[in-house]
């Protein structure tokens, strides 16, 4: 472990390092797409864990662990996500289900399991080429710390409502005490090295200090620039310093939350909306999201409007998986699950289930896999059609468009910028457009409907696709008429 000398190194690197060098070694996100684990309401695989386990209490343990995430990790995989990010595991206050009430930043809370449960699901999860994030307390523990003392603490903490309730049985720890500063990057260092993780989600980072919240990423980037670094931020709090911090590599977005959930919430509200949201936010590439484990579910607002819970799902995951962000998604958005907090974080059901909207899932996050533009391209939006948009995304020469239509009546945008002898293919459904006699290209599609799509050369129809089954065709048209004349014969 790195001692007090080699703080006060970081600290002092800060002010003379180039911001440059620093934004040269961190770790591109761009790619990743993230899937968002609560570890006690995810999945059960060790049923002998059963000592504080109650599930008729939703302020209690319901039993789910870290061997249980493992045994799902090729599920997850399926959905085409590369990074799984996990609740706080340290060791906890009795009934900590949620993992803030932290006792011992150096061990691995009983209810979830043993260090050898965490190296065996990062060790698993790496031989699916996945990442795994560990949430990290920053700012406060449990009043029942050993570590407790005056010198530590600055204040005790208040929950606001029901939704932060675990706030009211934790001290707020004193940033700019060299001790505590110390005591946190040791801990940061412990499970970087025990447990060859793949980076941290600090959790509520626009409440850590400024100061300390450089003096943290540095000394993490120094010991390994690769690691991944993502802010969670919690609502009506400044976050200035956090979307300014060079060594963060994205944050979670609030605006484009509530922009999404707003939109998707009801047909016929303007995609374009969500794009004038994001022109004005301070990151332009931050975390996208549409619940966690203490929001309402995004099923449950939308569901509530009589929206279609597969129709509504793909439109919105479309928007996340192809504009400028990093998807993350909830345990149980893939079912989908319903509710409102506390019942939004019940266990997760994986004996029900949309099989549609998985296979979706696997399907646009393949599009986001295979094309550069869905990750790096510009972003542009190039035509609205009351609730419908289209956007332009390019990208060493390659352009990609998305269209989305929330509109309950099918809508059509036309474009003019495409080379004559072109074409428009559709990558969801399938959709053609080719140019119009006054050389528009009219892009329409059906009602609460979205499309992913390419530029090719327009060959016309496709004869090398329609051939053998216009030749089949003949065959058996033939066949009918041999065995037609046949039987005349016979009879």
């Amino acid at each position: 472990m790195k001692k007090l000398s080699m703080l006060f190194i970081v600290i002092l690197s800060i002010s003379i390092i180039p911001i440059g060098y620093v934004e040269a070694e961190v770790s591109d996100i761009n790619e990743e797409r993230i899937y968002n684990i609560f570890i006690d309401r995810f999945n059960n695989g060790n049923h002998s864990i059963t000592e504080q386990v109650n599930i008729d209490d939703p302020y209690a343990y319901h039993g789910g662990d870290l061997e249980g995430i493992t045994l799902k990790l090729d599920d997850i995989q399926q959905l085409g996500f590369t990074t799984i990010s996990l609740s706080p595991i340290f060791a906890n206050a009795p009934n900590g289900y949620h993992g803030y009430w932290v006792e011992d930043f150096f061990e691995v809370e009983e209810q979830f399991g043993t260090m050898e449960d965490l190296q065996n699901l990062v060790e698993e999860a790496h031989a699916r080429d996945m990442k795994v994030i560990l949430e990290f307390v920053t700012n406060y523990v449990s009043t029942s710390h050993r570590m407790v003392t005056d010198e530590w603490i600055v204040e005790d903490a208040a929950a606001s409502d029901e939704r932060e309730a675990w706030l009211d049985d934790v001290v707020i720890l004193d940033q700019a005490n060299s001790e505590v500063q110390e005591y946190l990057l040791e801990a940061a260092e412990f499970w970087m090295e025990e447990a060859n993780i793949d980076g941290y989600k600090l959790h509520a980072a626009n409440q850590t200090s400024a100061e300390f919240l450089t003096t943290f990423t540095a000394y993490i980037k120094e010991l390994n620039p690769n690691f991944y670094l993502i802010a969670d931020l919690l609502h009506d709090e400044q976050a200035d310093h956090v979307y300014t911090e060079p060594n963060i590599d994205a944050v979670e977005n609030l605006a484009m939350y509530e922009a999404l959930t707003d939109v998707f919430a009801e047909p016929d509200q303007a995609v374009s909306t969500i794009y004038d949201i994001w022109e004005t936010t301070n990151d332009k590439k931050g975390l996208l999201f549409v619940d966690d484990p203490f929001m309402e579910r995004f099923t449950q607002t939308f569901s509530e409007n009589g929206r279609n819970a597969l129709t509504t799902w793909k439109l919105a995951l479309t928007y996340m998986y192809t504009t400028p962000g990093i998807p993350i998604l909830f345990q149980g958005s893939e079912i989908p699950m319903y509710g409102d907090f506390p019942e939004n974080q019940r266990l997760v059901d994986f004996n029900s289930g949309e099989a549609d909207l998985k296979e979706f899932y696997t399907r646009i996050s393949s599009l986001h896999e295979e094309f550069l533009p869905l990750q790096y391209g510009d972003f542009e939006l190039v035509g609205t059609d009351r609730g419908m948009s289209v956007f332009r995304r390019s990208y060493e020469g390659e352009t990609m468009y998305i269209a989305i239509n929330n509109d309950s009546e099918s809508r059509a945008v036309s474009i003019t910028d495409l080379d004559e002898g072109m074409q428009l293919r559709g990558l969801l459904g399938d959709n053609i457009v080719r140019q119009l006699d006054n050389g528009e290209y009219k892009i329409g599609i059906a009602r609460e409907t979205a499309e992913v799509f390419i530029i090719e050369e327009n060959t016309g129809l496709n004869w090398v696709f329609i051939a053998p089954i216009a030749a089949v065709l003949v065959i058996f048209v033939a066949g009918i008429i041999y065995l037609s004349r046949k039987q005349k014969k016979q009879s």
